[in-house]
């Protein structure tokens, strides 16, 4: 009995690494683990911006900043307040809020730019081939019907006419 327990618990299991491995392999989800490596990477490119130039311009504006000796990165000291004790620090706040700003905004500009060369491809892959010539037998066809409708508006006309 134990034994059909663990049998059926790994036929489970292959089952859902075989569904998992589906789902991980389609184009979405590696388009999406892409996106995330360059974010991370990228990240750190915005965290030397806001350490290097965007923190010290803060520390100009709240009043000071200081470097950490551990990273060697500048931290904003000045632009807190404290309540009952208690100490808040928006200046640490305002360099987090412009970091996410530019990150925000370069993803955004970057996933613009590949949706457009996404719809690009797509548009020259869905423009229709021009209609075929029409075949000599359909030339003929068409004039004979198109008299055949003048012959019949006239009869009509001269029907009307007696």
């Amino acid at each position: 009995m134990a034994n059909e327990h663990v049998e059926g618990a790994a036929k489970k299991a292959g089952g859902f690494l075989t569904e998992f491995k589906e789902f991980a392999l389609k184009g979405n989800v590696m388009d999406m683990a892409i996106g995330v490596i360059i974010g991370g990477a990228f990240q750190s490119i915005v965290t030397a911006l806001t350490s290097s130039f965007i923190n010290p311009l803060i520390g100009v504006i709240t009043g000071g900043a200081e470097k950490d000796p551990e990273t060697g990165q500048i931290i904003v000291s000045a632009g807190t307040f404290t309540v009952a004790g208690v100490e808040f620090t928006y200046g640490a706040f305002i360099s987090a809020v412009v970091n996410f700003l530019i990150i925000a905004f370069i993803l955004f500009c970057l996933v613009k730019a590949v949706n457009k060369a996404m719809s690009m491809g797509k548009k020259k892959e869905e423009e229709p081939a021009a209609p075929p010539e029409p075949t000599k037998e359909e030339l003929l066809l068409t004039e004979i019907r198109d008299l055949l409708k003048e012959n019949a508006a006239l009869r009509t006309e001269l029907e009307k006419k007696e």
